[in-house]
């Protein structure tokens, strides 16, 4: 990220008091500030285009509550990701909400994090996207994976619709890069990590999509999800 600016953030959530708490701290954050409040989708829509006839624009990132009235998130992102396609938005969740995952995932949210997070995971979720990566929870991963495991007896059945890693011909070293995607690191860090270039991680991030038929890196996390390469 650039050092010289703060990032606006909306908060979208019918809790005022959460808002007011999370929104507290973001401000507290020397990169952060909050541009904006919504306590339902609607409100957010409305903010949104807004905030795209102003000179600054849209916030770059959106902090997105699923349960909401009138409006819920689900819906919320599916309109503004329609209207604002490169819109960063990271969902906000509560625990049992994990059938919701990846129906937004699909949408093209950037990532998930649990309501009850700590403030330097939230941080870390906004520096992660900001950066052009995708932040999960690993709490939530954990739990999506469990879900799974235990609706399909412990393997994955068909109605999960499980493609064979095999098939997608994935290599060891791809496989490697694909699990450092779904613990949320940036291309990056993945490069620093495995002492190789950024542009040689690009080129195998860019192989995994197009190996794994996935549109982008939410896709590919529910992707290593479905076929047991997520390890947590």
């Amino acid at each position: 990220m650039e050092t010289d600016r703060k990032y606006s953030v909306l908060l979208v959530d019918d809790h005022a008091l959460f808002r007011n708490g999370l929104k507290l701290l973001l401000n507290s954050h020397p990169r952060f500030r909050v541009s904006g409040e919504a306590g339902t989708g609607a409100e957010m829509l409305a903010l949104l285009g807004g905030a795209a006839a102003e000179p600054d624009g849209l916030p770059d990132v959106v902090l997105l509550d699923i349960s909401m009235p009138e409006m819920n998130g689900i819906d919320a992102a599916a309109e503004a990701l329609a209207l604002y396609p490169d819109l960063r938005i990271i969902t906000l969740s509560m625990y049992g909400e994990e059938d919701y995952y990846f129906k937004m995932v699909s949408q093209g949210v950037k990532g998930f994090l649990l309501k009850n997070s700590d403030i330097t995971e939230v941080y870390a979720a906004l520096e992660t996207v900001l950066e052009g990566g995708s932040y999960f929870s690993q709490e939530l991963l954990f739990n999506l994976v469990s879900n799974l495991r235990s609706s399909s007896g412990g393997e994955m059945g068909p109605d999960e619709e499980k493609t064979n890693p095999d098939e997608a011909a994935l290599s060891e070293r791809e496989k490697e890069i694909l699990l450092l995607i779904c613990k949320g690191l940036t291309n990056y860090e993945i490069a620093d990590m495995l002492f190789i270039s950024k542009r040689t991680v690009d080129k195998h991030r860019a192989n995994i999509l197009e190996k794994t038929n996935c549109k982008n890196t939410a896709n590919l996390v529910v992707y290593a999800i479905k076929n047991g390469l997520v390890e947590i």
